[in-house]
Parts: C-alpha cells; structure tokens; sequence
C-alpha cells in the first residue's frame, strides 16, 4: 500500500483528528498544516478536524489555528504532525497523548517519530508533499480553492519564490496544478513578499553590518540591543532578513544569530553549495544541506560556529 493510501485509510478510522505543526512557523508549516485541515473538513464534514498551534498575527493573512481545543479532544484522536523534524520543535505538548501520530515531513528524518511516517526530504515543502497526497487519492478528497490557495504559499515560502534547489519540475507542475483553482497566485506572492517599514530598516541594517570573510563565510548577530531601536511590531519576524546575504555575489554560506529570551542565540544557517547541516548538528540543531538550524549558548559557541563556517566554505572552494 502506497503511503499515501495508508494515511488516508488511517484518516478514516478516526472521528477526531487533530493537526500540528512545529513553534515559530513559517509559510509552508501553516500553509500545510491549514491546508489539510480544509480538505478534510471538507472530504469528511462529519469528522471534527482541528489544528493547534501558537497564534502569530503576522499569518494570519493564511488563516487561524483552532484555540479553544481541550485536553479531553486528544482522548481518542488522531495526531497529525506536519513540517517538523524533531519532537521539541512541535508547537503544543499534547501531541504526545493522542492515540496515534503521523508525521509528515520534508526534512531530514533524523528523528523517526511517529506510528506512520511520511518524509521525503527531496521534496521542496511539506505542502508540496500534502498537494501529492490531495493526488493520490482524488476519488475520495476533496481540494477546496483555499487548500490549494495554503499550499501554494507553502510552496513559495518554502522554495523563496521558486529560486532554492530544491524547486523541481515536479515542484512547478504542482504549483501550476493548484492554481488551475482559480486562488490570485499574485496576492499570495505579494503578500509573502512584502515587508513593514521597520523590517526594510533592518534589512539595511543587514547589509550595512553583515561580515563577509575571505572564504565566502558571512555572519551577523543580531542581540536584543541591535533589534531595539527598530521597534520591530509582534508581527515582524527575524526570518524575513535571513535570506539576503544570499543574493551577494561573493557569500557562499552564512549564519545568523539571533538572540532569544533566554539569551541564547538562534542560529539560522543558510548556503548556496556547501552542505551545512552537519554542523548545525554539532550544535544542537539540523535540518536540509542548505538552509539548518542550530543554537548556541554563549558568545564563545557563536565564535566557534563562525569558525567552524569559514573553515567549511573554504575547503569546499578547495583552498
């Protein structure tokens, strides 16, 4: 049996199922995690279909996750985990007391939980990945135009608007299938695209202060001092300036580090070749080969991260 098939039939066999995604989303964890939700809300009217999941104002242009679901709906439930690597990253501890859990994800499986799983990391987004299994069993689902309105933003964020290599020909056609919808492919890109006057300030900042080594290497950190005079609103994220070094010709991989309210440091590490997933895992972290996640403690691991970088870039260029 496909996999595919195995989740629906699973999907079948319960009345409640509850769906989540990992903390600090991005476009693709809320578009497919909100996408799922309308097609089996509107596949199986009968079922209750929920999604949890911390509220952020700044998606709320993609929809809202249910708020006010009980301890008691997890009795018998269904779990449907999507978008998130590692069991700490999922938003809402409660995944864990359902009674069973399907994982759905497109990064590196290196942390196999789940009674069913589905990860491919070759895929560019688990809303791509959803769009497939919305495919595979057509006959019995139902894709509303808001579904594929979420996954297609899922898939621009996830792709950077079709520019990542992970953007396949397989990626595009699903693009092109869902908008066969009739959603405004326009308003979600330029949603996604647009940013506040605060964030444009600091992406100048980014630009101004960002460090570019010899070896292609680059690094910013950004404390909760440097962030301050910006007076980033609740829905600004961080994120949105993350990709910028890429578009400098001479930076080939580089790092943030973005102070959190412990006072550690969010590292969000990004490449144009070299694989840098390993030493995200170094340091508590992982992800794809090109774009990884990490955290370091102190200013001595934010020093060795950025020489552990520069080492890296520079034998991958051969130097």
């Amino acid at each position: 049996m496909a996999i595919q098939t195995a989740i629906l039939e699973e999907i079948k066999r319960y009345q409640t199922i509850i769906i989540h995604r990992h903390q600090h989303p991005d476009p693709d964890c809320v578009g497919a995690q909100l996408g799922l939700r309308t097609i089996l809300r509107a596949s199986f009217p009968a079922k209750t279909i929920l999604a949890v999941g911390k509220h952020y104002p700044g998606f709320d242009w993609l929809g809202q996750a249910d708020q006010n679901v009980s301890d008691d709906q997890y009795k018998d439930a269904l779990v449907i985990v999507v978008d998130t690597a590692n069991q700490p990253r999922v938003d809402d501890a409660r995944w864990e007391t359902g009674k069973a859990v399907i994982k759905i994800d497109h990064h590196p499986n290196d942390d196999a939980f789940g009674d069913l799983q589905w990860v491919d990391d070759q895929a560019s987004s688990t809303s791509e990945l959803l769009t497939d299994f919305y495919t595979a069993n057509e006959a019995e689902l139902t894709l509303p135009q808001e579904a594929a309105r979420l996954f297609y933003a899922g898939i621009v964020g996830d792709t950077g608007r079709f520019m990542y290599p992970a953007t396949s020909a397989h990626t595009m056609a699903v693009a092109g299938q869902l908008m066969t919808t009739g959603f405004s492919a326009n308003d979600v890109n330029q949603a996604e695209d647009e940013i506040s006057p605060a964030m444009a300030r600091l992406s100048a900042y980014v630009y101004q202060n960002l460090t570019i080594l010899p070896s292609g290497a680059a690094y910013l950190k950004l404390s909760d001092a440097d962030l301050e005079p910006f007076e980033l609103a609740e829905t600004d994220s961080t994120s949105a300036v993350v990709p910028l070094p890429g578009k400098i010709t001479t930076v080939k991989a580089w790092a943030f580090f973005v102070e959190v309210k412990d006072h550690t440091y969010r590292i969000r590490l990004r490449s144009k070749g070299p694989s840098i997933n390993g030493l995200a895992k170094q340091h508590g972290g992982g992800g794809h080969a090109l774009a990884s996640g990490a955290t370091a403690h102190d200013q001595a691991e934010i020093d060795q991260v950025i020489q552990e970088l520069d080492t890296l870039v520079a034998q991958d260029k051969g130097e």
